[in-house]
């Protein structure tokens, strides 16, 4: 059976991507190593997508066998991460949008880095997110969007934080499949991206850098 996470998830073979990850567990593999390997596979799967090979219930079938791997990954990575959190991000996919899949990659990747990460899920109010906000008071706040109906709710999201004046005292950043430089002005964010290791290393920087 192949060792090579990345393949066997973008092939959708469901037993052996779990088989292989117990087994590589049980060997005291890096867990975050894993689930890197999980990521990039879950990145080819989206290529595919794009150039029209897989299909809707290709991708929904990823993201399943995606999240069976994390769940059976989190005791590995929970002993993994520094026991002081790096830093803390409320993640929302927003009003109007009900696509997780890429959220859910951002959230399993800080977590792996060491954040503390506040998931709100997907068709998010505004104020939800104001009220999370201003409860935990996060380093960043993160939007997934794959639908533009999704855009006016993170650009009153953004206004309703620069009123209260919390929107200084964070970064924000948005990803997704339609997201550009005009829909980061728009929202007001401080960056964007279609790829969520690149998110992710965002947060690493802007945290190293604090």
């Amino acid at each position: 059976m192949s060792e090579n996470l990345s393949k066997a998830l973008t092939e959708l073979k469901r037993d052996e991507v779990l088989d292989t990850l117990k087994r590589r567990i049980d060997n005291n593999d890096d867990p975050i190593q894993l689930l890197e390997e999980c990521r990039e596979g879950m990145t080819v799967v989206g290529e595919l997508y794009q150039k029209g090979e897989y299909y809707l219930a290709e991708m929904m079938l990823s993201a399943k066998i995606f999240s069976e791997a994390t769940t059976l990954l989190e005791p590995a990575l929970s002993k993994a991460r520094p026991t002081e959190a790096m830093g803390r991000i409320v993640l929302a996919t927003m009003k109007g949008d009900i696509h997780d899949l890429g959220k859910n990659i951002v959230a399993a990747l800080l977590k792996a880095q060491g954040f503390l990460v506040d998931d709100l899920g997907v068709d998010v109010e505004p104020a939800r997110v104001f009220e999370k906000v201003k409860e935990v008071k996060p380093d960043f706040v993160g939007f997934s969007c794959l639908m533009t109906g999704a855009f006016d709710a993170m650009k009153q999201t953004s206004e309703m934080l620069e009123e209260a004046g919390l929107k200084d005292k964070l970064k924000m950043m948005v990803g997704g499949g339609v997201v550009t430089s005009r829909v980061k002005e728009y929202i007001n964010a401080d960056f964007h991206t279609v790829d969520a290791a690149e998110g992710v290393d965002y947060c690493m920087k802007e945290i190293g850098g604090k």
